[in-house]
Formats: structure tokens, sequence, C-alpha cells
């Protein structure tokens, strides 16, 4: 294992894509899911894929083909029965009210006359005949009244209380007019209104039934946190490598403190189970081994490789009397020349 590195961080186009890409296809997804078919005793509605548009992310330059869908309503045998014979009730009512409308023209060309002289004289008439019996009775109570309280016929107090019943009198009359002349004008603006409101009903008809949905519980898929992801497997990564460049660094620096009172046997020929952990120098690394002949429970040691070492500090290479070279750590981990 060499020297760790530290990793990239991540590219914010690349994890801005990642994440819309996720979403696109997650409101896609939720589209085919939503629109379900549905089917009704009236009939039946189908939702198909008819086409696509092109989508790109001013952001990040990325396309995205986004679907088009299409609702079609089919009628039930029954219901499209009905309506063809609603389309023609109405194409014939629709044609009358043509023909009839043509009248129109001059019909609302004439200015409006909300008089209407004889039936506004039969209502007064009749007002009349039931009003003026219940007035001259009004009179004669009063006129007797005052008799019995002492007022003389010709005193000023008679007088007055006389005038005052006439004006009563005349109030009501005013009042009988103002009601027969409204009816009468009623009357007038209905016959008036009259071809106009047949016209219009001719215009309207009955609409056929058109498939009622049922309640639809729609299902949907949450949105991946893509950026979230690659954020977190960002630190994790860079938490590991913090990890071992601080357990790098501190055999490293146990090494060193060792080097100075150190000469041990490093030949490559020597050792097995060799495995790199970390650089001192490119050339140069610190290794984990055992020796040959040790036993295989015996603990890993720490230490250079002869081979290396001649590399970057031939000095610090020495042969031993069996042949095999041995490095002083001293020399090998020195920093001067």
């Amino acid at each position: 294992m060499g020297k760790p590195s530290a990793p990239e961080p991540p590219d914010p186009k690349e994890t801005s894509a990642a994440s819309t890409s996720t979403n696109v296809g997650t409101a896609i997804a939720n589209s085919y899911l939503n629109n379900a078919n549905q089917v009704t005793p009236d009939g039946t509605i189908n939702y198909d894929q008819t086409g696509s548009y092109t989508w790109k992310d001013p952001y990040t330059g990325q396309s995205y083909n986004i679907p088009r869908f299409t609702a079609t309503t089919t009628l039930s045998d029954a219901q499209k029965a009905i309506k063809s014979q609603t389309d023609a009730a109405q194409l014939n009512l629709g044609t009358l009210a043509n023909t009839q409308s043509s009248f129109l023209n001059d019909y609302m060309a004439k200015p409006f006359d909300g008089s209407n002289d004889a039936t506004e004289s039969r209502l007064l008439q009749l007002g009349r005949e039931r009003l003026d019996p219940i007035l001259a009775q009004q009179s004669d109570a009063l006129s007797t009244r005052l008799s019995n309280q002492g007022i003389k016929q010709g005193s000023s107090a008679y007088d007055r209380a006389m005038t005052q019943q006439g004006q009563n009198a005349n109030d009501a009359l005013n009042q009988l007019i103002l009601t027969g002349h409204g009816q009468a004008f009623s009357e007038a603006q209905a016959i008036r209104n009259q071809p106009i409101n047949e016209i219009t009903a001719l215009l309207s008809g009955s609409q056929v039934s058109n498939p009622q949905a049922a309640g639809y519980n729609q299902s949907t898929i949450p949105t991946t946190d893509v950026a979230g992801l690659i954020n977190t497997n960002y630190q994790q990564k860079m938490n590991n490598y913090n990890q071992e460049a601080a357990q790098s660094n501190s055999l490293i620096g146990g090494l060193f403190g060792l080097g100075g009172k150190l000469i041990g046997l490093s030949d490559d020929d020597a050792k097995k189970d060799k495995e790199r952990l970390a650089d001192i120098t490119p050339e140069m690394g610190l290794w984990k081994f055992h020796y040959k002949g040790e036993a295989k429970d015996a603990p890993m040691r720490l230490g250079l490789m002869a081979s290396e070492v001649e590399q970057v500090r031939p000095d610090a290479v020495s042969r031993r009397p069996d042949g095999y070279r041995q490095v002083d750590y001293g020399k090998a981990l020195s920093l001067g020349a």
C-alpha cells in the first residue's frame, strides 16, 4: 500500500447533472404511475405517450427527452347512441333557432315601448272598483266620528280632518296607478322577450354524460439526493485518507525515531509476506513483513527494503558475513547528503 492520495473533489456540474437527471427520471416515472387508464360505466379514459420533446439544462448543457401524454376518452355503446341522438336533436334545434332568429334583425331594431294602456286601464278599473267603496266608507266613518266628538261640519278642525282623509285617499289612488303601470310594463317586457327566450331555449339542449374518472391514489417515487450522496462519499474518502495519512505519518515518525540506533537485516530475499504501507520517498517505502523462518503467528515487522535503499542511499547498505544486505537506518533516513 503506497502513500495515500487525497481524493478529487466532485465536479459541481457533474453533481448538478446527476441530481437533475434523477429528478427528471423520477418525474417521468411518476407520470407513468399517475396516468392510470380508467374504466367507468359510461366509457374509458386511456393515457398514452404520443410524442416527446427535448429539454436542455442551461447550467450543465445536458439534454433530456421529456415524454408527452394524451388522454383519450372513449364512450360506451349506450353513450355513443345517446350522443348521436343528442347531436342530431341539437342540430335540428340549432337550425330552427337560426331560422327563427332571422326576424330579430327587424324586431330588435324597433325601440322598446314599455307602455301598455289597455292593461294599465283594466288594472286601474279593477283597483278602483275595490278601492273607491273603501275610501267612501272611511270618509263617512270619519265624518260621523267628528260629529260625535262635537266637531261641526264647516269648522276648521273638521276641514283639517277631512283634508287629511282626502290626502290619504289620493295617496292610495296614486299607489294603485303606479302598481298598475309597473305590472303593465312587466307584461310588455315579457312579450318583448318571448321570441328571444324561445330561440335561447332552442339553442340549449341536454348534454351527453362523459365518463367520470374515479379518485386515484397516486404512487410517487422519492427523489434520490444524488448530490448529497456524492458529497457524503467524498467526505468518507477524505476521512479514510486522513486516517491513512495519520497512520502513515505515525509509522514513519516512529521509524525516524529509531533510525539513529538501528542497523538491521533488510535484504529482500530474507523477507516474506511483504506489503508496502507508505512512501518515504518515491523510490523508498515503508514495508511490513515477516523474516523467513519465523512462525506464522509471529507479529509483523516494519522496515525498509535494501534494494530500494540502495537506489537512494547506497552508502547506507552493507553486506553481512552471510551475504545478506543490512541497512543503517540512521543513514538511510538522514535528510543530509
